[in-house]
């Protein structure tokens, strides 16, 4: 096979293998869920494994591109999607809503994503960006029978339609007033400046894609939509769409519009500092979980944007580092939420695990491992993400954005460290159902990369440099 074309492959195989679950799902006489859901995680694997061995290239005339930024990229929503179907497997059973759809429905969403992460032209980027939005919704909405999830369906739908047109508004200006929509071709035209018309146009683009990360104040659809959505969906919104817009953000922001770094650093540094700030600070108050875990992802988000402000290969990589990271936490808590379940009945309330160290010791310390790791506490893997992306705001001259990440950090690690704290100090008999081995196995392997990453950082920062300079280099 020619290899320029080998980087098509992992597309291919998302939309085919989408494409024969969804006729195997309707064609059989029998309940295939389970079967489609194993093809989903083959497809990703498969796809995964070419997208490595694809080289550098240049797709369709410009519109897409492959590098080591997009692959490193594609691995992590790869495994973020893979994740999040094996944590389907016993929920959606539970739920009564185990549908063959459910997992044709996440290969067209990570479809999307990784064209919006390989995107070289404006125009592919809009496409895969609603391939991955339209999904998303649907998904958001899969428990028909819940009003919960209609509800959190409904306001994704409103809330990401809204920015889905300042997106494809902000790209008609810059269309406009630029008079191409090609990544290489904006460079060049901009880096001798822009007027005010493309600025403003920039501006409605970032907006556009800073909903899609919840980065404050365009975060109002995510505590409503973490409840409501059904919990595996819930910790697919927290991590691979995250990661895949994280990575266009920085894929457009430092490629054709690189040249205007002084025009929109300071909105980025505003965006980080909100996020972090509302991370920490809203939490605080909340009961249920779910909504902990996304006003958690609000300010996780922030410290990422801190990477892109900085405008240096150095914040790429440590971006980088820490979505990596954070997709490995993330899971892993969703992982734990979901096996709090009572008499076949699901509990998302933090009351609901008062003694559980007494009565489920390893679920507890799990629990606990995450908490402290997103927490930022050493030696776990939390504490290196967030000293990478700080190293790199100092370095590059934004002392007051990391000292603000700092203040954050310690205002934050209050309500994780009240979860700990009602695990191990609380009195209360949990209760909860045996948990399903799909997810024993995505928690316990979360909790064990957390904490070993102290000892094997090394080929995770060396993956995350080789992708940075491939972006910027």
């Amino acid at each position: 096979m020619n290899p320029m074309y080998l980087p098509l492959i992992p597309g291919l195989i998302l939309g085919l293998g989408g494409m024969v679950l969804l006729l195997i799902g309707v064609l059989s006489k029998r309940d295939q869920t389970c079967t489609c859901t194993y093809g989903a995680v083959l497809a990703l694997g498969l796809a995964a494994a070419f997208c490595l061995a694809a080289p550098d290239g240049v797709l369709f005339a410009g519109l897409l591109k492959t590098s080591l930024f997009t692959r490193f990229a594609d691995t992590l929503v790869y495994l973020g999607a893979a994740a999040a179907l094996l944590l389907s497997l016993d929920y959606n059973r539970r739920e009564a809503m185990a549908r063959f759809e459910f997992p044709v429905l996440v290969l067209f969403a990570v479809l999307g994503m990784i064209v919006m992460i390989s995107a070289a032209d404006l125009m592919s980027l809009y496409i895969g960006f609603e391939l991955q939005s339209l999904t998303l919704y649907i998904l958001a909405a899969s428990a028909r029978d819940s009003l919960r999830s209609t509800e959190a369906g409904l306001k994704y739908f409103v809330l990401g339609s809204l920015a889905s047109g300042l997106l494809i508004y902000g790209i008609s200006l810059v269309y406009g007033f630029a008079g191409t929509t090609n990544f290489i071709s904006l460079a060049a035209i901009l880096a001798n400046g822009a007027g005010y018309g493309t600025i403003i146009g920039i501006v409605f683009v970032l907006v556009g894609l800073a909903f899609k990360v919840s980065a404050a104040p365009f975060h109002m659809w995510t505590p409503d939509v973490y409840e409501g959505s059904p919990t595996p969906v819930t910790a697919l919104f927290g991590t691979a769409p995250k990661i895949a817009t994280m990575a266009l953000l920085f894929s457009v922001m430092l490629g054709p519009f690189g040249h205007l770094l002084a025009q929109w650093r300071m909105i980025i540094e505003v965006l980080s500092i909100l996020s972090m700030a509302l991370g920490a600070l809203a939490a605080i108050g909340q009961k249920n979980i779910k909504r902990l875990l996304a006003y958690s992802s609000i300010g996780h988000m922030g410290y990422a944007l801190m990477g892109l402000a900085a405008g240096t290969m150095a914040g790429t990589q440590a971006t980088l580092v820490y979505l990596a990271i954070y997709l490995v936490m993330s899971f892993g808590a969703f992982a734990c939420v979901i096996a709090m379940r009572r008499k076949g009945q699901a509990v998302e309330t933090i009351a609901d695990l008062a003694g559980l160290s007494t009565e489920n010791p390893s679920f507890a310390l799990a629990l606990a491992i995450f908490m402290w790791a997103m927490a930022g506490i050493p030696p776990l893997s939390g504490f290196f993400g967030k000293l990478y992306v700080f190293s790199a705001a100092i370095n590059a001259g934004l002392t007051t954005l990391a000292v603000v990440g700092v203040v954050t950090s310690v205002i934050g690690a209050f309500y994780y460290l009240r979860v700990i704290k009602v695990m191990y100090f609380d009195a209360g008999t949990p209760g909860f159902d045996k948990t399903a081995s799909s997810v024993r196995f995505v928690m316990f392997a979360g909790a064990l990369v957390t904490c070993l990453f102290v000892f094997i950082p090394g080929p995770l920062i060396t993956a995350a440099d080789a992708a940075a300079k491939a972006l910027i280099g």
